[in-house]
């Protein structure tokens, strides 16, 4: 079998690596991938003609290929109808259409969607009108939450502590908007919401658009800073799995948050078929609210979900597609290794504002059973893989550069283990948290 997976980022790399593992797959093609799947030697094999942009395109190397499967990797595409071409055309491909994507494309569809079908998240108020927008933060003062309704790679939300700093959002994202949030139809608009106090969880599922099958649970950590301190990311580092689900808290999501979600979609004429991630905040007494939807894999949670995954994700991925995800439930569902999986991201220098590239990176540890290096911000030297003396020669491309994750007995050893290799790499300016997994340290 041939399988194609859509981007470039660390994710991306995730499902590849774990793909190209898969009984029945051959090759991996990934477009365009990056550094990293390019250096994987085997079976991936990178598209960099192929942009994610290029939905066409895409679609026609996948029906000149015989691809028996497309999976795609980040929002963008998503939102843009890939799903919705690829389907028109014949060729199998897993994730939502366009309109059953609004649930990340659009805050302010999901947020209206979870009142309407009563899924538990927090107050809020939309507004194209900065004034308004203004006043409506001067009323309820902070802490407060100001989200720009659009895709912005993980950075449109900013957690305000100070009325200032909400203020300063609403300018940025009906105005400046530095953020460079692609905007839905209706405009720049932002979504603000009250403020929700307590501890985040990633909870991802495997939809078919009836039956869902739930992924290991994992912990996000997207503040730069150590102590969750400094600006959102796209997330700085994750651990799987999330001691803070708890198996009554989890019983509940899926009964109050996934499986109503399913039902609503396929109600409205919009089936969901794809990841479905709900990021949750959950309170002191075990509440889960949705704190929002998103439509794919998280990054860097996939690194850590996959890197503890020991089903067959090929197998499992085509059943969804297939509408047929039944079998793989009734057959005893996903099979997990016992151990803890923890990925340090390592960034580049200037990020998450403007981040330098072009940065010489060396010291990547070789891959061991326990330990994998999965890029997402990095390129092979002028798209070649050649240097002088013939050695290949890996830069840094974008933002968030490495996501470095090991398996251990416990957070600590994950950790311990991660870090270790992290000190070993280099790129001047990089950054890293060394606290990832501090929750569940300390819990």
């Amino acid at each position: 079998m041939r399988v194609l997976v859509i981007g470039n980022g660390g994710r991306e790399h995730a499902l590849a690596w774990r793909l190209a593992a898969c009984a029945r797959v051959q090759t991996v093609f990934v477009a365009p991938g990056n550094g990293g799947t390019a250096l994987d030697a085997g079976a991936l094999k990178n598209l960099p003609n192929l942009p994610m942009g290029r939905t066409e395109a895409l679609a026609d190397f996948a029906a000149a290929e015989k691809i028996a499967l497309t999976v795609v990797g980040p929002e963008a595409p998503l939102a843009a109808g890939v799903v919705d071409l690829f389907r028109a055309r014949g060729l199998p491909i897993f994730g939502p259409t366009k309109a059953a994507a609004q649930l990340e494309s659009s805050k302010a569809f999901a947020k209206a969607f979870m009142q309407r079908h009563g899924i538990p998240t927090a107050r809020h108020a939309t507004f194209a009108d900065a004034a308004l927008a203004h006043a409506h933060v001067d009323q309820h003062g902070a802490p407060i939450v100001i989200k720009a309704d659009g895709l912005a790679a993980g950075k449109g939300v900013v957690v305000a502590m100070t009325a200032a700093e909400a203020h300063a959002a609403i300018d940025d994202m009906l105005g400046a908007n530095t953020l460079g949030v692609a905007y839905n139809a209706e405009g720049a608009r932002v979504v603000i919401e009250e403020f929700m106090a307590g501890e985040e969880a990633s909870f991802i599922v495997i939809a078919d658009g009836r039956t869902v099958l739930p992924l290991a649970t994992s912990q996000d950590h997207k503040r730069i800073g150590e102590g969750d301190t400094g600006p959102n990311t796209g997330g700085m580092g994750a651990y799987s799995p999330a001691p803070v689900v708890t198996p009554d808290v989890h019983a509940r999501v899926m009964k109050e948050i996934i499986r109503p979600t399913l039902d609503g979609m396929a109600a409205e004429g919009m089936p969901f078929t794809g990841f479905l991630y709900a990021w949750l905040m959950i309170d002191a007494q075990g509440r889960a609210r949705t704190v929002e939807f998103n439509c794919r894999l998280g990054d860097p949670e996939a690194q850590v979900i996959l890197m503890r995954l020991k089903s067959d994700l090929f197998e499992v991925l085509l059943h969804a597609a297939q509408g047929t995800l039944e079998q793989v439930e009734k057959g005893g569902g996903l099979e997990w290794d016992r151990r803890t999986a923890l990925g340090i991201v390592m960034a580049s220098a200037g990020y998450p504002v403007r981040p330098r590239t072009g940065d010489a990176i060396s010291g990547l540890p070789a891959d061991e059973p326990d330990l994998k290096v999965f890029h997402a911000g990095s390129a092979l030297q002028d798209g070649e893989g050649t240097a002088a003396g013939g050695a290949r020669a890996l830069v840094t491309s974008g933002g968030r550069v490495l996501c470095v994750t090991a398996l251990g007995d416990n957070v600590r050893e994950a950790q311990g283990r991660a870090l270790a290799a992290v000190r070993e790499i280099r790129f001047p300016g990089a950054q890293w948290r060394g606290d990832i997994g501090h929750r569940a340290l300390k819990s």
